[in-house]
Order: structure tokens, then sequence, then C-alpha cells
């Protein structure tokens, strides 16, 4: 009877493990945030700047860059939509042609525009969006702070009152001077808070549902809706509405009109909010790792 030798006795090898038939669930590598070979923390939270909209980055880009994204995303925004609203009264007398030019290229712009600045700012273009992500994100890792809100808000109110400049000079319009066009009723009051109203519920309803990616196709198609289902027109943005009152075309709303549609989008921003905390999940909201449901696996 030979005698066994031990593994690792010299001038005989160790054996060959053998590949294991099944696959083992990964291990969580420990992290060093000293050691740039170190993998990220799978728990790491989600960029504060993503607000309602998708972003990628889970760090978030630097304050300035934000704030910069938010100004020229929504002085492009108002850009849109007043001059498209005098290409389109340049080129018809027909109120509803003009109308449903006016509608499209502003809702297809708000699509692009959200699109390409959502991975740096969240793509918000819209003080009352901002307020939304504030409001259901705070106290969470993933929340904007108040401050970084408040800055977020002046940028936009001055993208929008820059962008209504270059939109007249390019129509040999007036550049800057206040709107003549009174918008000012019960019924345009109600019909902003409708339409603001739905949008913020649009907004954090999808992004509670883990379906953040459909935002901005879901935000352009309720603008199209709102513009045409609405009497206001569906302006449904505080910082846009204001800069509107620098243009004199008929896109424009009169200075004394501003505060009212204001406060009424105020408004239906809070009945939106709390409609979606009635009928959708926040703690999936907060969750940074929540994954889509059955119905979205492709």
């Amino acid at each position: 009877m030979t005698t066994p030798v031990p593994p690792g006795t010299p001038g005989k090898p160790l054996p060959k493990p053998t590949p294991p038939t099944g696959s083992l669930p990964a291990v969580a590598l420990p992290t060093d945030p000293t050691d740039p070979t170190s993998p990220a923390s799978p728990a790491s939270p989600a960029s504060p700047a993503s607000g309602p909209y998708p972003t990628g980055p889970t760090a978030a880009p630097p304050l300035g860059r934000r704030l910069a994204a938010e100004l020229v995303g929504t002085a492009l925004l108002a850009a849109v939509v007043v001059g498209s609203g005098h290409q389109a009264d340049a080129l018809t007398s027909d109120a509803g042609l003009r109308f449903l030019a006016n509608v499209g290229a502003s809702a297809a712009a708000l699509a692009v525009l959200i699109t390409l600045f959502g991975p740096v700012s969240g793509g918000h273009l819209n003080p009352l969006i901002t307020a939304g992500a504030w409001w259901t994100g705070r106290g969470t890792p993933a929340g904007l702070p108040l401050r970084e809100a408040v800055g977020y808000a002046a940028a936009q109110t001055v993208g929008a009152v820059a962008g209504t400049g270059p939109a007249d000079a390019m129509f040999g319009h007036p550049v800057f001077r206040l709107s003549a066009v009174p918008r000012g009723s019960g019924a345009l009051w109600l019909a902003e808070a409708v339409a603001t109203g739905t949008l913020l519920l649009v907004v954090t309803g999808a992004t509670a549902a883990g379906r953040g990616r459909l935002v901005p196709a879901l935000v352009g198609l309720w603008v199209v809706t709102a513009c045409w289902a609405t009497s206001s027109g569906g302006f449904a943005n505080p910082a846009v509405t204001l800069g509107r009152a620098f243009t004199d075309g008929w896109t424009g709303i009169a200075p004394g009109s501003v505060p009212g549609f204001v406060l009424a989008q105020c408004a239906g921003a809070a009945a939106g909010l709390g409609l979606a905390a009635l009928l959708f999940d926040g703690r999936e909201r907060a969750d940074p790792d929540v994954r889509p449901g059955p119905s979205d696996k492709r």
C-alpha cells in the first residue's frame, strides 16, 4: 500500500482546480475611494442632477456646468417657441395652421433638448420641474439640494428671457419689446393649472414607475396635447411664460397677465405632485437601483 502524498509536497504539483459546472453570484469587491483602480461601489447614489429625467453618469457634473446647460437649454426652447410663431405668422394667415406649426416645433424642441441636456443637468428647462425634483428627492442621496434648485430656476428664467431676443431678431422684429397680448381670465388660469399639473404628473409618475427613459417623448406628446386641449395654449412653464412677455409676436403674453399664469401653474404643479404621490410608490423613485417591471423587459 502506498502512502498518499499531501498537497504541496516537493516534487508533487498541486492538483488543478476543476472548473465549476454552474455560475456563482458575483462577489462585491471592497472599494477604496483613494485608489483609482478600485471598482465603483454598486450602492453609489445617483446623480443629484438627474431630477425627473434620466441621466447617465453616477456623479453629478459641476454645478456651473449644470446651470449653463439649464440656461442654454431654456434659451433654445424659448427661441423655438417665439421663432416658430414668427415663421408661422409669416407663412400663413390661417390661425389653425399657425398654431399647428408652432405647437409641433415646440414639442419637438422639448424632446430634443431634454434628451440632449438630460445627462448634464437633468434637462429640466422649467422651474416647476426643478421644484418637483427637489420635493420628491428631498432627504435622499439622489435629491437635488434646495440651493441648487434655486440656481436652476434662476438660470432657466434668465435663459428664457434671453432666448426671445435672437428669435425676434432673426425675423426682423424689435428685440425685447413688451407684449401687448392680454391673457387673463379664470378659464385660462384653470387651463394652465390642468396643463402644468398633468405635466408634473407625467414626469414624476413615469420616473417613479421606472420609465424615466421615456420622459422626453412623453413630455413632447403631452405638450402637443395640452396646447390643443386647453384654452390657454398650455404654457406650463413659468420661465418661458416670463420670456414670452418680451416679444411682440402672437406667441407673447402681456406682462400684466404673467402673474396670474404663474400662480395657476404653481397651483397645478402642486396638485400634480400630490396625485403622483397618491398613485405611484415614492420609494421607487428614491431608489437609484430600481429596475423596470416585467412590461418593460425587451
